[in-house]
């Protein structure tokens, strides 16, 4: 058997361990600590070998050169756009709206979940539209590398986004940070992160995508309780979820050329839809690195239906795992749900080759982990890990640490 490229670190016991949850709730506003009958937070950690962590950075970069580099193209050939599982009205936006200036990436926010298979590493998909794990990926692991003697957290996500947008508007610019304000999930990571701006200098207004007034590419604040112009946007409200505001002037400049810096911009829905490798065969951009990493995905009416169980059924536009069909691994009467809707309306899913996960071996059995890796303005900025008790990484998984062995790794006195 292929030899694992990581092992779990040391179990914290419960007296060590209640105060980094209680540390990562106060300090990093991770709120969501409990689903159901069970913590979010994992006692131990993900340890991986330097060499590890630098191979998953320098595919990270390549992934992003490559997938902005497809953005683009698919942009500039519109027709593609309509086979990409995306709602009318965005497809609409996408095809006729001004374009951004090319090489506008700065401030591009990715994640990629890295798998690490008998084969080798494979991805199962990039979160390109609003990906989250920044409040794990910058607090917990810096509170777990606090404990474990021997290892280091990686580079801490957040801060590397607040220098990134403050190089983009300067000091004291004012940033909007624009997410689903009834979700308590949502809202914890904007109260990190302005939390983390606020220690570059930068000032934020947390606020609903309603709250924006768009006119000839510029935002104004309109809320009771804030007001002004912002100097950047960052928006944690799926794209796909931004007509269902109504007005266009609330949601249409995000698919268009905007005079202040949007992170991310609508158009990375493109990338976001695992319906993205169904357009490859006709892009001229090189996607060497995609097709080394991302198992071969194919129109579900191009294989047998129900799917045997080297496929895996995926929407268009899921998130945090929900609505994935895996024969054996997904519960059987979810499975038939999603063999269902995937046979029904088949523009709106994908069927994706099934690999192996390597397990990782714990004190509480057997555990299969993912490694998020962030970039940000195509550079590698940090990992996110999480464990499942199934080949599955969906919302019952747990957050776990990732650290970087330094030495012989143990729990400190």
């Amino acid at each position: 058997m292929t030899a694992s490229p990581y092992c779990a670190g040391k179990t914290l016991s419960p007296d060590r361990w209640i105060p980094l949850r209680t540390r990562a709730i106060f300090d990093f506003c991770k709120w969501d600590v409990q689903c159901e009958d069970h913590s979010v937070l994992s006692p131990f950690p993900l340890v991986i070998e330097p060499g590890t962590a630098l191979s998953l950075n320098e595919m990270a970069e390549a992934l992003a050169r490559e997938a902005i580099a497809a953005e683009e193209e698919i942009l500039e050939r519109p027709h593609l756009i309509g086979r990409l599982g995306l709602l009318p009205e965005i497809q609409k936006k996408l095809r006729n709206g001004p374009r951004m200036s090319p090489g506008n990436h700065a401030l591009r926010v990715m994640r990629f979940d890295f798998h690490s298979t008998p084969a080798g590493w494979r991805i199962s998909e990039v979160n390109a539209d609003v990906p989250g794990g920044f409040i794990e990926a910058s607090g917990w692991n810096a509170l777990f590398a606090g404990e474990m003697a021997g290892a280091t957290a990686p580079p801490c996500t957040s801060k590397l986004y607040a220098r990134s947008v403050r190089n983009a508007v300067g000091g004291d610019g004012l940033v909007a940070l624009v997410h689903a304000t009834a979700y308590s999930d949502d809202r914890q990571v904007m109260q990190h992160l302005a939390r983390c701006f606020s220690t570059h200098g930068l000032r934020t207004s947390l606020l609903s995508p309603a709250h924006l007034h768009w006119e000839d590419g510029r935002a104004e604040i309109q809320a009771r309780f804030a007001s002004g112009r912002p100097d950047a946007i960052v928006r944690f409200f799926p794209a796909e979820w931004l007509p269902n505001l109504g007005r266009e002037d609330s949601w249409k400049a995000y698919f268009e050329k905007t005079n202040v810096p949007v992170s991310n911009p609508g158009s990375s829905i493109l990338l976001q839809t695992k319906r993205f490798p169904l357009v490859w065969a006709e892009l001229h951009t090189n996607l060497s690195t995609w097709r080394s990493l991302l198992p071969q995905t194919v129109e579900v009416s191009g294989i047998k239906i129900p799917p045997s169980d080297m496929w895996v059924l995926k929407p268009a536009l899921g998130r945090v795992g929900e609505r994935i069909g895996i024969r054996g691994v997904t519960l059987e009467s979810d499975f038939e749900k999603i063999v269902q809707e995937a046979r029904g309306n088949p523009q709106q899913w994908v069927a994706q080759e099934r690999f192996e996960i390597l397990p990782l071996m714990t004190a509480g059995g057997e555990k299969y982990p993912c490694i998020g890796v962030f970039t940000i303005g195509g550079k590698a900025a940090g990992f996110y890990g999480r464990v499942a008790d199934k080949p599955i990484i969906a919302q019952g998984a747990q957050d776990v640490a990732v650290l970087i062995r330094t030495a012989a790794e143990g729990t400190r006195a």
